[in-house]
């Protein structure tokens, strides 16, 4: 269904929406916060972390002069006067955190991966419905030009019956080093639950959320265990690298199609990473800001690339935004005028089960099927 396109005038006119964030670390301050603080009807008035210096920083930089600081996230989520949380903290928190805030009466974005664990994830969603509030993940992808002129294009059936997708998120020399991205335990997982949750979700709500029928997977630790001089972000410890360094995943739909998942952190691989939609009419390949279209035409095989204009996005029409701060504002968008967000909780409880699914297939070595 398409969303009515909203004009620069018509965003002004939001109410205040007041918000409180659970997690003041590198999520935080690289996406969240600096995307919220542009929205002039947003105001951030409380700031929880463990560590009470990231939080007291997060609202001198970002907060209103009275905003409170927290070490308990029990304290922010019981005032009333907060309407939304942003819940922005390692993954193992992301489930207790998200569905006490739902509890309290406020609507949640949750930083992606929806959780640790599908259980997780179904509880969280569970939680929003007895709450009636919205909850959504932190998938910007799908704010982004590309993803919603492919969308358009799959809506229209250009590309016909899409019947093979291919999703990777591979870095060749990319291991994050900083928080717990390192922790199996607080993380659940590698690059398979870090960026290769991005590619499912994004795939997924391309081709309409196909039912998925089963799920098996492969994952390596291969080159982990030698530090890289390399790496992007400077060289790790072996030891301190507790989860796989890269995944694989082969995704057999209920209608026949098929998509396979790659995910790496480290990986000796130079190609291009590229999305790719194959489907009965035509295909289309994502090429950083550019798509890709190919198909045939009067006898003849054609390819034309097109790059999507950023201010032509569904909402906000004329605003040349990011995606993240696309995503932020659809999100404040739907909360002021009660329309469901971007990224359904649902859709995001099916992304964990893939990820899931993925992990068990790799450790018993068959696949998971989810009837």
């Amino acid at each position: 269904m398409s969303i009515a396109i909203i004009t620069e005038s018509a965003s002004e006119e939001m109410r205040e929406v007041r918000v409180g964030i659970i997690g003041c670390g590198g999520i935080a301050n690289g996406k969240h916060m600096p995307s919220l603080k542009k929205l002039p009807n947003v105001k951030m008035v409380a700031f929880c972390d463990i560590i009470p210096e990231r939080a007291q920083k997060a609202k001198e930089e970002y907060g209103t002069p009275d905003a409170e600081v927290y070490t308990d996230y029990r304290d922010l989520v019981a005032r009333d006067d907060i309407e939304v949380v942003h819940v922005l903290t390692p993954n193992c928190a992301h489930a207790e955190l998200s569905i006490a805030a739902l509890d309290s009466g406020k609507h949640v974005m949750c930083e992606k991966p929806m959780a640790a664990s599908y259980k997780e994830a179904q509880a969280m969603v569970e939680a929003a419905k007895r709450s009636g509030k919205f909850l959504t993940v932190g998938y910007q992808t799908r704010s982004t030009m590309t993803h919603q002129y492919v969308r358009h294009m799959v809506e229209k059936g250009e590309l016909g019956e899409i019947y093979y997708v291919k999703a990777p998120s591979i870095r060749r020399r990319g291991a994050p080093l900083w928080g717990v991205f390192l922790d199996k335990e607080k993380q659940g997982g590698g690059p398979m639950i870090d960026i290769g949750t991005h590619s499912i979700d994004a795939a997924l709500s391309l081709i309409n959320n196909y039912e998925v029928e089963s799920v098996s997977g492969s994952v390596y630790r291969k080159l982990a265990d030698t530090a890289m001089n390399s790496n992007e972000w400077g060289i790790w410890d072996p030891k301190d690298f507790q989860v796989e360094d890269s995944a694989m995943g082969w995704i057999k739909f209920k209608n026949g199609a098929t998509m396979i998942v790659e995910a790496s952190w480290v990986l000796n691989y130079t190609g291009e990473a590229n999305m790719t939609l194959c489907g009965t009419k035509g295909g289309v390949e994502f090429r950083g800001d550019t798509v890709r279209i190919n198909g045939e035409k009067d006898g003849s095989l054609f390819i034309t690339d097109v790059k999507p204009n950023s201010t032509a996005r569904d909402l906000f029409h004329g605003q040349n935004l990011t995606a993240e701060e696309y995503e932020a504002k659809q999100w404040i968008y739907s909360v002021v005028n009660n329309v469901p967000p971007l990224t359904k909780p649902e859709q995001a409880c099916v992304v964990s089960r893939v990820i899931e699914a993925i992990y068990e297939s790799a450790k018993t070595g068959k696949p998971v099927y989810f009837d």
